[in-house]
């Protein structure tokens, strides 16, 4: 499995599952001429967006930066729509170091859409069950009130699968979040709840921006999603936090990405360091 190290901050990316979505919809207007060039799409028009949970392991505790996919919850029709390609392997990535599901202390949500939230519960003889019921799941209190109350658009990817048997373990915050040298903070944009995580020891740092960048491709602060809810904060968050990472020489780290787990960019934007997603 791929691992970076951030001080004495170990991230392992977990197999969460593979879906495959429009390329138009995740650049927005950006023209495909531009797009394909940094991330290529297949014959329907598609780009590989994995969705990975990073593992984060500190001080004796085993985090995740999202749940997955997970297993046997969407349908034929879903799956087809989604361009599914492979559901969760989260049990057997877990395994593998170790662990499983109920030695997970915190699962850290940057917002709750399906593709990120799915792994959060199971069907178990015709319901539904937490996958981590020793973990505090953490998101922020606008994302949270939106799953359980969605609106026209947002209903289609909140789902009450997702949230009503693991709502004793969420526990919302407004503005930030802090566990050590891990940070939470409310961003907005993709959706109105959107966060991002920031992991600071040892003198370096790594930044996750979660869906507000992506991939890799989304370097350029104008490059945002048509399914982001409000395109303009996203623009505002990138415009704030790329130049504040990249001061700071940060990894930035991704769920969707499918050539690269964490890049570091230089001053003319060209990536300088890398860890390529092994297959």
């Amino acid at each position: 499995m791929d691992t970076l190290k951030i001080g004495s901050v170990s991230l392992t990316w977990l197999s969460g599952g593979v879906t495959n979505l429009d390329g138009g919809a995740m650049f927005g207007v950006v023209p495909k001429a531009l797009w394909s060039r940094k991330y290529p799409a297949n014959e329907k028009n598609q780009i590989e967006l994995p969705t990975d949970p990073i593992l984060i392991q500190v001080d004796g505790k085993n985090i995740l930066i999202e749940s997955g996919l997970g297993n046997g919850k969407l349908s034929e029709k879903q799956i087809r729509n989604f361009g599914v390609t492979k559901e969760s392997e989260l049990d057997t990535s877990l395994e593998s170091l170790g662990l499983d599901a109920t030695k997970i202390d915190y699962v850290l949500m940057t917002h709750l859409h399906f593709d990120h939230a799915c792994g959060l519960t199971k069907p178990v003889n015709g319901e539904y069950v937490s996958v981590f019921p020793n973990a505090k799941i953490i998101t922020s209190q606008i994302e949270w009130d939106e799953m359980r109350n969605p609106n026209i658009r947002s209903k289609s990817t909140y789902w009450k699968e997702n949230w009503e048997v693991i709502e004793t373990q969420v526990e919302p915050f407004d503005e930030t979040w802090s566990l050590g040298p891990i940070t939470m903070v409310h961003t907005g944009g993709h959706s109105n709840g959107h966060s991002i995580i920031i992991i600071e020891d040892g003198g370096e740092m790594a930044i996750h921006m979660a869906d507000i960048l992506a991939t890799h491709a989304h370097q350029n602060v104008l490059w945002v999603m048509a399914y982001d809810d409000y395109p303009m904060d996203s623009i505002a968050a990138k415009g704030k936090w790329q130049p504040y990472a990249m001061e700071k020489n940060a990894w930035f780290t991704f769920y969707h990405d499918a050539v690269y787990r964490a890049v570091k960019w230089g001053e003319d934007g060209q990536i300088i360091e890398c860890i390529k997603r092994s297959k």
